[in-house]
């Protein structure tokens, strides 16, 4: 998969637009919608995204992703994209019309094949297009347009939204069913405290990526992958009251048979489920007894 931060002529490709943050099953069905038409017509697929969240612009402050940079272009690559164009969303680009947004941005520079987009996909200023702009062009500027309908779960829409909500609430396995895969850090095992080694149960700390949508201060059952093998685990993220007064927030793993140092190598923890609540106990042998209950219920 090619990546591009500048617009370029590169035509009779298969569009996918959207910011896709999460990639959940409601973008992989926009993603997979211009793949497929790309694969069964002889062209390239492209996915038209930026660099930052247009709130970012509009309101001056980001959102909370649920996905790295990184990750969120793997995700992509992994659906079979060709191109990504990750554009900046300046004062240039939201300025325009719809219709100029169409016709001079994906038009001009693509010569679209076909167009696909979410049922709520908006571009231009003030929002003013969308799938209708999108419906009643597609003879002048011939493309076929696909409008993907609501990906529904439980009753309800799949959303980025609503996949940030579930995660800020703990409710891990609600947004893990709407992403279609397990929400996860990746990261290098840093040195804490080493506290984890006293009281028998050595973890493997990560910095929490910062952009990344806050879960609740809580224990969790997870999944780590370490140099291509996957071990159960439990992780607890928060401000860890029991043994100190720092209010800073650490995110540490009790990876289950295990005992390598790997301080220093990358590994990735998928949260499965939220166990309990992070809560201050009144001893360090409580709370020893408390992480052997837990390990017990995973």
């Amino acid at each position: 998969m090619q990546i591009f931060t500048e617009l370029n002529k590169n035509p009779n490709l298969s569009l996918a637009l959207g910011y896709f943050d999460g990639v959940h099953i409601g973008h992989k069905k926009v993603i997979g919608s211009a793949v497929n038409f790309a694969r069964q017509n002889g062209n390239k697929s492209a996915v038209i995204t930026f660099k930052d969240h247009p709130c970012c612009f509009f309101r001056g402050v980001c959102p909370k992703y649920i996905l790295s940079r990184e990750d969120r272009l793997a995700h992509i690559e992994a659906l079979g994209v060709d191109y990504v164009y990750i554009l900046d969303f300046d004062s240039k680009l939201c300025m325009l019309s719809a219709e100029d947004y169409l016709k001079n941005v994906l038009i001009d520079n693509f010569s679209p094949k076909s167009i696909s987009t979410g049922f709520n996909h908006y571009f231009g200023a003030k929002k003013s297009g969308g799938v209708d702009l999108l419906t009643a062009n597609q003879e002048k500027y011939g493309y076929k347009y696909f409008e993907i309908p609501p990906q529904k779960i439980f009753d309800n829409t799949i959303s980025s939204t609503a996949v940030r909500e579930s995660l800020s609430k703990g409710q891990i396995q609600n947004a893990n069913e709407m992403l279609g895969y397990n929400f996860s850090i990746t990261g290098k095992v840093v040195k804490g405290q080493q506290l984890g080694r006293k009281i028998g149960f050595r973890t493997a700390n990560l910095l929490y990526p910062c952009e990344l949508i806050d879960l609740p201060f809580g224990v969790y059952s997870v999944k780590v992958y370490y140099n291509g093998e996957s071990f159960r685990g439990i992780t607890n993220f928060g401000i860890r009251p029991t043994v100190s007064d720092s209010r800073q927030c650490t995110l540490e793993t009790h990876i289950l048979d295990f005992d390598k140092d790997i301080y220093g190598n990358e590994i990735t923890v998928e949260f499965l489920k939220m166990i309990r609540e992070e809560k201050k106990f009144d001893s360090i042998h409580d709370l020893k007894m408390q992480i052997a209950q837990d390990i017990s219920q995973i």
